[in-house]
C-alpha cells in the first residue's frame, strides 16, 4: 500500500504519458474507476497530503469528527483500487528489484558500517554528527529516543525524492523512504507478459485461491497476514494454508497463538515457475487413490504442522 501511494503520486504528476506503457495499461485496468482516481490526484498533492494514510496516527481516531473520518476512508478506498491496477500486477517483479536493493544495502553495512549507508541513502539525505538531515521545505525535527529508523527503498518514489513517514503504521517507528526508481516502461516488457503467463499457469496447476495464498506468502507471514493480504476470513486464510502445508508448499512455526508460515524450497520451485515435469504432471492430476502426493515425490512424509 505504501508503494500505490507513491505510485498514484507518480501517476498523478506524470500525466503527459497518459497514452503510453504503464500508465496507459493502468488507465484500462481502472476502467469505471478511473474519475475517481482522477478526481483524488486533481484535488490533492498525493506526496504530502496522503501520507497519512502511511501512519499510524490515521485518520480515523475517535477524536476526528466523522465527516473527516469518512473523506478519509474514501481516499484509502481509491488508493486500494489504485494499487489493485497499478501496482499488485507487478508485484513479483517489483519484489524482486526491492530485495536486490535491500541486500545491497546490507552489504555496504556490513563492508562500510552504518554511516556509510546513511550518508549514501539519497542526494538530499546527509549523514552528519549523529544527525541524519533531509533537504526539505518543511522544519521538523524528529527523536528517535531509541526507537530506530526505517529505510525503505521505494520503486514508484521520482528520482529527486525522498519522504519521512513519522510513524510508521505497522511499527510506530519513523521511516525514512528513499527513491530506486525504476523505468516505468520496463513494467509493460515481454519478460512482464511471461510472469502473467506464469501466473496463469500456477493457478491453473493449483487453483486460483491457493496460487494466491502461495504469492501471498512470498514473504513469510501469519495467519492474520494471509487472511489480510486476500482479503479473506481467519478461518479461510487457515483453510488455505492446511492445505498448502499438507502439499509440502509452506512450513508452519508455532508460538503460543501465532502461527507463522513459510514456502518451503519445492513452494518456491512452483511459484517461481521452476518444477520438475514430473511434479508439475502430479499436481495437475485431479487427486485420486492412485495419485502421488507432493511430499511422497519429495521422498518425504506430509507434514500436518
Amino acid at each position: 500500500m505504501s508503494e500505490a501511494v507513491f505510485a498514484l503520486h507518480r501517476f498523478g504528476r506524470d500525466r503527459a504519458r497518459s497514452g503510453v506503457g504503464w500508465h496507459k495499461v493502468v488507465r484500462e485496468r481502472l476502467g469505471d474507476d478511473l474519475p475517481a482516481i482522477d478526481e483524488v490526484v486533481s484535488e490533492h498533492r498525493v506526496i504530502p497530503d496522503l501520507l497519512w494514510l502511511l501512519e499510524r496516527d490515521g485518520a480515523d481516531a475517535d477524536s476526528v469528527p466523522s465527516a473527516v473520518r469518512a473523506q478519509a476512508r474514501r481516499l484509502s478506498q481509491v488508493v486500494f483500487l489504485f494499487c489493485s491496477a497499478g501496482v499488485l500486477p507487478y508485484w513479483s517483479r517489483l519484489q524482486g528489484r526491492l530485495e536486490t536493493e535491500r541486500d545491497m544495502r546490507g552489504r555496504m553495512v556490513i563492508t562500510n558500517g552504518i554511516e556509510s549507508l546513511l550518508a549514501s541513502l539519497h542526494p538530499k539525505v546527509t549523514w552528519e554528527s549523529s544527525e541524519l538531515r533531509v533537504a526539505s521545505s518543511v522544519d521538523l525535527d524528529i527523536e528517535l529516543d531509541g526507537r530506530g529508523l526505517i529505510l525503505s527503498p521505494s520503486v514508484f518514489l521520482p528520482d529527486k525524492t525522498c519522504v519521512l513517514v513519522r510513524s510508521e503504521r505497522q511499527s510506530g517507528v519513523p521511516a525514512l523512504v528513499f527513491s530506486t526508481p525504476l523505468d516505468l516502461s520496463d513494467l509493460e516488457s515481454p519478460a512482464e507478459q511471461s510472469e502473467d503467463e506464469g501466473d496463469r499457469a500456477l493457478a491453473a496447476l493449483v487453483g486460483a485461491t491457493r496460487a494466491a495464498a502461495l504469492r501471498a506468502l512470498s514473504e513469510s507471514g501469519t495467519t492474520g497476514d494471509l487472511s489480510e493480504r486476500l482479503g479473506i476470513s481467519l478461518s479461510g486464510a487457515s483453510k488455505q494454508a492446511t492445505v498448502l502445508r499438507e502439499a509440502g508448499l509452506i512450513t508452519t512455526v508455532r508460538h503460543r497463538t501465532t502461527a507463522t508460515h513459510t514456502l518451503t524450497p519445492l513452494g518456491l520451485a512452483l511459484l517461481q515457475g521452476a518444477l520438475p515435469a514430473e511434479l508439475s504432471r502430479a499436481l495437475s492430476k485431479p487427486p485420486g487413490p492412485d495419485t502421488p502426493q507432493v511430499g511422497e515425490l519429495q521422498g518425504n512424509p506430509k507434514s500436518h504442522g
